[in-house]
């Protein structure tokens, strides 16, 4: 029997003219793409005939083993501490504008009991990346050896980690898809994180699945499909995966960029910070907690007392980080006034990332350095009163050329109105005020 061998135009050509790709054509494309036998156009045109044309529950599920195959797999399953086995438990969000959850979670889970083993990201399309953000502090290493990660989940319960040889071949797509295009994909945004999630080796997985303008599947419907695909691959690798559908019209907080957005989760740290933020902090602390088995511990309790707080230092300090130092601010800024009274409207989230994108905290090129300090800061949300002339938006750059160009992604992409209707009795056609959906919008799983 003759052993077949595949190509790279054969089988771009197969997924161009909408036929299903074979498992054998899966393992092959991953494979030699991670081994550079696929070079990168190549491999663009492949993922854009996939963003075009879909792919099936089975190619999803086998292009993720494919990728989950590409490099190592950890494993905590014999991680004691005290005799006794500490559960491990993460968490992925899909991408949002003001999405700096994962930076006060995962100390909350930490003071909480259970180990979070958490293979981050860097920025992608319109949204920030968590290692971007943590990055911005001073010092801060992602690039953790596999020793470091277990004795920092021993020892101080959480570790943030470039994936390092965890599924490379997501880590070369993952860059590619960030400057071609095809980013808002079902099936790519499904095997990219499930790929990276489980090869990392927790017990368990908790997903918040953004719904609306700055996420990166705009309707319900695609949201709950992508939640319920990941949800799926996940029980089928043996890890119970929980999905949270959560709001993304709006930015979340009240800072969108680097170094602010990691001021902002210090302040939510420290008790404070946007309700909205804290609100979900505790909300997926719940079900992580939940599906790690542990019971009789309030997660909101650690903010409080400030035991998430120093979890989160212990963190930035092992990490090479210098808690004490001054986070990184654009040095050329402008600020947006509001042109008169009344109440704050909408604010588009799609509108904010790529505002921040202009402004230097995104990539237009693989690679690319991002600024640390670029950024927006928000000082009237949605409801908020708003006085004449008061500020409404400051914007961050190192790079004053960039503001005109940030300048015209924020125009008109926000509202200053008399009033807004109560939630729930805002019509279609008010298009000044912020669409109406509550911040948790269901669980799958």
């Amino acid at each position: 029997m003759t052993e077949f061998t595949f190509d790279a135009p054969t089988v771009i050509r197969a997924k161009r003219d909408g036929f299903r790709l074979t498992d054998e054509a899966i393992d092959w494309v991953i494979d030699a793409y991670t081994h550079g036998g696929v070079a990168d156009e190549q491999m663009s045109a492949l993922l854009m005939a996939i963003f075009l044309r879909g792919m099936d529950r089975g190619e999803i599920s086998r292009w993720t083993t494919a990728m989950i195959a590409s490099g190592e797999k950890l494993d905590f399953s014999d991680l004691r501490r005290d005799g006794r086995r500490v559960p491990t438990v993460d968490k992925h969000s899909t991408g949002g504008v003001g999405d700096k959850i994962t930076i006060p979670l995962v100390a909350v889970i930490a003071a909480c009991g259970a180990a979070v083993p958490q293979a981050a990201g860097r920025g992608l399309g319109h949204t920030g990346g968590t290692l971007d953000k943590l990055e911005s502090i001073p010092g801060f290493t992602a690039e953790i050896t596999k020793t470091q990660v277990r004795q920092q989940l021993l020892e101080i319960g959480a570790a943030i980690f470039a994936a390092g040889e965890l599924a490379p071949a997501d880590r070369k797509i993952y860059a590619l898809r960030d400057v071609t295009g095809t980013v808002e994909s079902l099936p790519l945004i499904a095997s990219s994180v499930m790929s990276k999630k489980l090869a990392e080796g927790a017990d368990a997985l908790v997903l918040d699945v953004k719904v609306g303008r700055g996420a990166f599947l705009k309707t319900e419907a695609e949201s709950r499909e992508l939640a319920a695909t990941m949800v799926e691959l996940g029980l089928a690798q043996g890890v119970p995966t929980r999905a949270v559908l959560t709001d993304m019209d709006i930015p979340l907080g009240r800072a969108v960029g680097n170094a602010i957005e990691v001021a902002e989760s210090l302040e939510v740290l420290a008790g404070g910070g946007p309700d909205d933020v804290v609100e979900l902090t505790i909300r997926l602390a719940v079900e992580m907690l939940d599906l790690a088995g542990i019971d009789g511990r309030d997660p909101a309790q650690t903010l409080r007392d400030g035991t998430a707080m120093d979890r989160f230092r212990a963190l930035v300090a092992a990490q090479g980080g210098d808690v004490h130092a001054q986070l990184p601010i654009g040095s050329h800024s402008e600020t947006v006034l509001a042109p008169r009274g009344g109440t704050m409207g909408d604010i588009n989230a799609m509108a904010m990332g790529l505002t921040v994108w202009r402004l230097g905290a995104g990539r237009a090129h693989p690679g690319e350095r991002v600024q640390s300090g670029a950024g927006v800061r928000i000082h009237r949300r949605p409801g908020e009163p708003v006085s004449a002339g008061e500020p409404l938006f400051t914007l961050y750059t190192d790079n004053p050329q960039r503001l005109p160009a940030a300048m015209g992604e924020l125009d008109g992409s926000w509202s200053v109105v008399d009033t807004c209707p109560p939630a729930g009795s805002i019509p279609g056609s008010l298009r000044s005020c912020p669409p109406v959906r509550p911040l948790i919008i269901d669980r799958i799983g």
